[in-house]
């Protein structure tokens, strides 16, 4: 298996689209992506990471968009995608890992998620509140998580605000 990671290029759109489409049973995560692409606030174009086989085909995908936190802001790691081709065979982590070292060397201080507590553990998430942060709304105990990088200093904390076009999901 030949698999690399890099930065999403506007003319992966469409594939990434595609792994989309085919990882979920509906439209909204792709639709997500698109939306989140076209709102200046929240679109990090060097937090789009792509995993790409020999081919340069995009097979996977996972994006940090920026988020407010209380009065500071964050990243949301949100969604992840893999071809299910190409699933259960590390792609995924690859190209998680590879988003959350890029935000690392950026210098951004925090992520959050929504996700299963098993699955992004292994990537050092744990319970959003002990960084006093919280979610907009109510969910299970321990999956909504935050995962501290380098830069961070204890700070931002408070209740997330997802960026509008998160609202459709």
């Amino acid at each position: 298996m030949s698999v690399r990671t890099r930065v999403e290029l506007p003319s992966d759109a469409a594939e990434t689209r595609r792994v989309h489409m085919a990882a979920f049973p509906g439209p909204e995560e792709a639709d997500l992506v698109d939306a989140l692409r076209r709102d200046a606030a929240a679109w990090l174009p060097d937090l789009s990471l792509v995993a790409v086989d020999e081919r340069d085909v995009v097979i996977g995908h996972a994006l940090l968009t920026r988020l407010a936190v209380g009065d500071g802001r964050a990243l949301a790691l949100a969604p992840v995608a893999v071809a299910p081709e190409w699933q259960r065979k590390g792609v995924g982590t690859l190209v998680v890992r590879a988003a959350l070292d890029a935000a690392d060397a950026a210098g951004e201080q925090l992520v959050v998620v929504l996700g299963d507590p098993g699955y992004y553990g292994r990537f050092g998430f744990g319970p959003a509140s002990r960084h006093k942060v919280s979610g907009p709304f109510e969910v299970a105990e321990g999956y909504f998580q935050t995962l501290p990088l380098a830069a961070y200093d204890g700070s931002p904390h408070g209740v997330c605000r997802y960026p509008a076009p998160f609202a459709a999901v």
